[in-house]
């Protein structure tokens, strides 16, 4: 079965850099693929994406160095089964609130005995190999976010769960769901800590942590402070930012 960088990088000690495709144009995920990250995550949660554009943004991702990733819109299995179907070498699940949350989520992405989910890989096997079925469970990434007071509250017990990679967080859900504000500002000191606390949760109980950061500045202080998954932005977010800054340079020099 073809290799996953992430847990290739995990194996090494190394952080995984992931880049985030909100888009939902096959285009700009081969763009973001050949961009150096190790892996691209669809997103099928808030981003601009359907299946259908799921499924051409991975088989665009699939033909660069990286790994094709997705985040569901909820703990579906169907959606789950199908993203992996499609060839998603890992998955990114939302408001997992509770270890039976979780465990839901990881019998989804694993086949019998270990978990229920069906067969039929379809691309999966064009990506990852004729050995699909045999490695597929060991090989899948599945992190759980943790972006809720809830979720907070159970992480412990979440992060015990069999067959979980690790925890991903959102940072603005997670202080959003404090009471922090519209934007939920995770600079907050009490979503600091809630932050800090499921990063040292993660690493003693021997599970990755993740993370989603506004820029590559921030994304590498997070590593420095331990997370071993970052994502440095979104594809939607830099093109707004780079394009606004161009636009204003423009109207500098001919005011």
């Amino acid at each position: 079965m073809r290799e996953s960088n992430i847990k290739k990088r995990w194996e090494a000690n190394e952080p995984v850099t992931c880049t985030w495709s909100s888009i939902g144009n096959g285009y700009v995920a081969e763009l973001l693929g050949w961009s150096g990250a190790d892996c691209v995550l669809v997103d099928l949660q808030h981003g601009m994406t359907d299946v259908g554009n799921m499924i051409a943004m991975l088989q665009a991702v699939s033909s660069t160095p990286a790994n094709p990733l997705v985040r569901v819109p909820s703990c579906d299995p169907p959606l789950l089964m199908k993203a992996l179907d499609a060839g998603a070498y890992g998955v990114i699940c939302p408001m997992i609130n509770s270890a039976e949350e979780a465990l839901a989520f990881v019998d989804a992405t694993r086949y019998p005995p270990l978990g229920n989910r069906s067969f039929g890989p379809a691309r999966g096997l064009l990506y990852g190999g004729a050995d699909y079925f045999a490695n597929a469970d060991a090989t899948i990434v599945r992190l759980a976010m943790i972006e809720t007071a809830a979720g907070l509250s159970a992480v412990e017990e979440i992060c015990n769960v069999d067959g979980l990679d690790g925890i991903f967080i959102g940072p603005s859900d997670l202080g959003l769901s404090l009471g922090k504000g519209a934007a939920g500002d995770p600079t907050d000191p009490e979503t600091v800590d809630a932050i800090s606390h499921c990063l040292a949760v993660a690493r003693k109980l021997g599970k990755h942590a993740g993370i989603f950061c506004p820029s590559g500045k921030v994304a590498a202080r997070r590593i420095a402070e331990g997370f071993d998954f970052v994502v440095p932005g979104s594809d939607a977010n830099h093109l707004k930012a780079v394009m606004a800054a161009e636009i204003a340079t423009v109207r500098q020099f001919n005011a």
